[in-house]
């Protein structure tokens, strides 16, 4: 990956968070757990998921950055949107972490050489891991799910 490639990716990465809340806005309360689409999450799910991705996402990035042989292990997201109560939990706590979890990265993001960005580790799922792939998948990861919290807004309002 070239600089500008990376340095376009992490300003991307950097906005996410504002990415949702204003997905957020005006979307009405009460419906924050709704699912107005079969099969797929409400708002109040895709928040927590997110917080509790973004905190998965920082941990994997400091052990890419810290151990000589980082394990990254994959997680049951559905599983741990049923068994960690995401419909019924509020949201606001959430947004803080998710907040909190990019922001901190971000400043590590600020501070890797090149020597950090081609860290390898080990994914229990996918394989060979490395920082790059790492930034290519969390650039993106909260935009996906804002466009998410907007569709579903707009299915409720009609």
């Amino acid at each position: 990956m070239d600089t500008a490639t990376r340095a376009s990716m992490i300003a991307r990465y950097k906005a996410g968070y504002d990415e949702v809340v204003a997905a957020l806005d005006g979307f009405p309360p009460a419906k924050l757990t709704a699912r107005p689409f079969e099969g797929k999450w409400s708002a109040a799910e895709i928040v927590h998921h997110l917080a509790d991705s973004e905190m998965q996402s920082a941990i994997r990035l400091r052990k890419l950055l810290s151990e000589a042989h980082p394990v990254i292990q994959g997680y049951d997201q559905d599983m741990w949107a049923r068994l960690l109560h995401y419909q019924a939990r509020p949201i606001a706590p959430s947004l803080l972490a998710f907040r909190s979890a990019r922001e901190t990265t971000a400043q590590l993001l600020e501070h890797m050489s090149e020597a950090d960005w081609r860290r390898l580790g080990w994914h229990s799922e996918a394989g060979s891991y490395h920082s790059e792939r790492w930034l290519e998948i969390y650039a993106e990861h909260a935009h996906g799910h804002a466009e998410q919290i907007r569709r579903l807004k707009a299915a409720l309002a009609s």
